[in-house]
């Protein structure tokens, strides 16, 4: 295909993480990291179609655009009211709220035919691909 995914090789990541347990990154609390947002990308010859998983989002909170071959998702969810603890006291979270924003590489999408569906908590997208049309040439008259 055209498009080309690249996937960062983690060795860096992947030693760090055999020194500490799996749990020492995953309650790292920065505004992003890649437990939020995981996505599914496919690209046949005519189209991508991309899989966001953003369970408890609003629909209307779900902002999605297109610029210089460059798809951008974002996302905000307000912050969550639990009644288990009339203190406020919360031994432990993961749920995460805030604004939330992925970005993702994909050329040459023909805009006018773009789709989207929220369902279940995973924004669909559909992105068909500018087709291009064969130059046969054209005969050009001399004035």
């Amino acid at each position: 295909m055209a498009n080309e995914l690249q996937r960062n090789n983690g060795l860096f990541g992947d030693m760090m993480q055999d020194w500490f347990d799996n749990n020492f990154f995953n309650n790292v609390n920065l505004p992003f990291n890649s437990n939020y947002m995981k996505t599914d990308i496919e690209e046949t010859a005519k189209q991508y179609r991309v899989k966001v998983d953003m369970p408890g989002f609003d629909k209307k909170d779900i902002h999605i655009s297109y610029n210089d071959d460059l798809l951008t998702v974002t996302g905000h969810r307000d912050t969550f009211d639990d009644e288990s603890d009339k203190d406020g006291n919360i031994l432990h979270s993961e749920r995460r709220y805030g604004q939330m924003s992925r970005q993702y590489r994909l050329p040459g999408v023909d805009l006018e035919q773009v789709n989207a569906k929220y369902t279940d908590g995973v924004l669909i997208l559909t992105l068909p691909k500018l087709t291009k049309q064969a130059n046969d040439g054209k005969h050009i008259e001399i004035d």
